[in-house]
């Protein structure tokens, strides 16, 4: 097989961690990995190829006196510290990895931290420019695929309303939290043009609008948000929702990836929750924050 391709082959993550996991012990033929595989021909030979240019898989030599035929796969060294990644739950360094080993992913990386926030016709052209003369090209389902990756790797979100990229920077709430979290607050009632005798908005929105704007991740917001409102009891309140208010919906959903459990094959569960989480406080969930009064205070470690 051939794994010369100027774009990325449509593959999960889950699919390269299966793939590495099943080569692992032994070198695979395509036969016993079709055996093991729920998927069609063309879609397990996308997965090997692009395993294959990734570094994770590599197809040894035939043993003196042995056939060439059948081509067998094993889990090369990178293979093997991607699958090591995988099992101990270390996103950052299966990201890492991919960033090293996927010229599109890395590149996808690289000018994501220079553009964002960036929708993905921002993305598409960015990358266009960068790659004039370079052997490899992106279009809309690449830029989704590696997007995808980096997603549920933790190492990029995407707002869940509008849909623009940005890399994750901070994993605990910015020192400005309470003043960037008032202005995005602002920002959101102004859109809304009603006039309200108490200001509230959804908390959904005003997480994803603020982690677009601080780079912080999604855990952070919510840590901050509690202890924000904790800290300012009667200033700010928190106030939960009917079963169908609009605050849970979302244009776009939030991706997540974790280690599945199985005892024969390491793979990988994916979610892509279109249904928005409020906030938890004292084991209620709430959906909309209102501000009574702006003079609050914050200390990031109560």
């Amino acid at each position: 097989m051939s794994d010369e391709r100027p774009t990325v082959r449509p593959v999960t993550l889950a699919r390269l961690v299966e793939v590495t996991d099943a080569c692992l012990d032994k070198p695979q033929t395509k036969a016993a990995l079709d055996q093991q595989f729920d998927t069609t021909d063309r879609r397990l030979r996308s997965i090997i190829l692009e395993s294959l240019r990734l570094g994770l898989l590599q197809s040894p030599a035939a043993a003196p006196g042995e056939e060439e035929e059948p081509e067998r796969y094993v889990t090369t060294s990178v293979g093997n510290r991607f699958h090591q990644a995988v099992v101990s739950e270390d996103w950052q360094q299966v990201s890492s990895i991919l960033e090293t080993r996927s010229p599109h992913y890395g590149l996808f990386i690289t000018v994501l931290g220079e553009v964002q926030p960036a929708h993905l016709e921002t993305l598409l052209e960015a990358l266009g420019a960068r790659n004039d003369h370079a052997p490899y090209t992106f279009n809309q389902t690449g830029i989704e695929v590696v997007g995808d990756w980096a997603e549920r790797l933790g190492t990029v979100q995407r707002n869940a309303f509008t849909g623009a990229y940005y890399l994750v920077e901070r994993s605990t709430p910015p020192p400005n939290f309470p003043y960037v979290l008032l202005s995005v607050f602002d920002e959101l009632e102004a859109q809304a043009g009603v006039k309200l005798s108490q200001r509230y908005v959804s908390i959904p929105q005003l997480r994803e609008e603020l982690c677009e704007h601080t780079r912080c991740d999604r855990a952070a917001f919510d840590t901050g948000l509690t202890d924000l409102v904790s800290q300012n009891i009667g200033k700010l309140e928190l106030l939960g929702a009917p079963t169908d208010t609009g605050a849970k919906d979302a244009e776009l959903g939030i991706k997540q990836i974790r280690l599945a459990d199985d005892d024969n094959l390491v793979t990988t569960t994916h979610s892509t929750e279109q249904v928005m989480e409020g906030v938890e406080q004292y084991g209620k969930r709430y959906y909309y924050l209102a501000v009574h009064d702006k003079t609050i205070t914050f200390d990031p470690d109560p």
